[in-house]
């Protein structure tokens, strides 16, 4: 730890990679109580602990496998005179390679020992970074503080905060309702082979049942490959794929679907549960628009009349 800002330095038997994928799993080591998207560059999500401490943090730099950097745009302590203490402050991670191990310095910008809560804030880091970052790393299996259902997150936290800004209204994006209860379509969702398939000769490789699962989705003897990886998965709420590759051999661009995102969100609404799908980043102005939300439209019509 500098006379200016708090670091903490720990080292694992890991490989970068599987480092950065699991700093960018916030809900494994943090909390559960975060809305937002904590995967992707200028993304912005929001942490909540009861009324004691909320903050809205902006994704300000994401190499793959050896930085992550978080800007802190909003803050609230319930305990300090300076509510807003974190405010613009720079949580910073740096991932460097030591010969057959990696190490992880979390650095944050702003924290220093004038900070009235630097104590807490010393102990409360000390002990994510040190044990529940680290044993997810290690053994795929944090201790982040769990989901309070009474400080859970709500809609008027998020539009204060204007936390949902950055979606696209251009992505793509149906909704239909089921009968069925939200864990029963939760479970049917997850089960990708059941309901994304029946139109194109469809194959499949791997598993999508925990988080950060991956599975291949072949289509049309080859001519569409895409790899999915399960980065967020709300029981009962919400399933997030990030397409960690593409190849779609009939477009000039063959990756577009890289790094885009398809999400389901399930709700309770009118006695029925609402799905409403959406593919984060298929937008009018790529080539493969028009065919791809074709075919979404297809396989979304087959599963709302399979689970109606």
């Amino acid at each position: 730890m500098s006379d200016k800002n708090f670091t903490i330095t720990i080292l694992v038997d890991k490989t970068p990679q599987e480092v950065f994928d699991a700093i960018n799993n916030v809900r494994g080591w943090w909390s559960e109580n975060i809305e937002g998207d904590t995967y992707e560059l200028n993304a912005e999500f929001l942490y909540q602990y009861k009324d004691v401490h909320v903050c809205k943090m902006k994704i300000t730099e994401l190499i793959p496998d050896k930085k992550i950097v978080w800007h802190v745009m909003e803050n609230h302590f319930s305990f300090t005179n300076d509510k807003s203490e974190w405010k613009d402050n720079y949580i910073v991670f740096d991932i460097i390679t030591k010969e057959n191990q990696t190490q992880l310095r979390f650095s944050q910008y702003g924290l220093t020992p004038a900070n009235e809560c630097f104590n807490v804030c010393n102990d409360a880091w000390t002990d994510y970074i040190s044990n529940s970052l680290r044993n997810l790393i290690m053994y795929s299996k944090g201790q982040p503080t769990p989901k309070d259902e009474d400080g859970e997150l709500n809609e008027a936290l998020i539009n204060k905060w204007k936390l949902n800004e950055n979606k696209n209204a251009n992505d793509f994006s149906f909704s239909f309702e089921s009968s069925k209860s939200p864990e029963i379509v939760f479970k049917i969702l997850l089960n990708v082979r059941g309901w994304w398939s029946g139109l194109y000769g469809e194959k499949f490789e791997g598993s999508s049942k925990e988080l950060n699962d991956e599975f291949e989705f072949i289509a049309g003897d080859g001519a569409h490959y895409s790899k999915q990886k399960l980065i967020e998965s709300e029981p009962n709420k919400k399933i997030v794929w990030l397409v960690a590759d593409s190849n779609l051999n009939f477009l000039k661009q063959p990756d577009e679907w890289t790094n885009t995102k398809i999400r389901f969100d399930i709700s309770e609404h009118a006695g029925k549960t609402k799905i409403t799908f959406t593919h984060q980043g298929l937008v009018p102005q790529i080539e493969c628009y028009n065919g791809c939300t074709n075919a979404w439209t297809q396989y979304l019509k087959n599963l709302s009349n399979k689970i109606k």
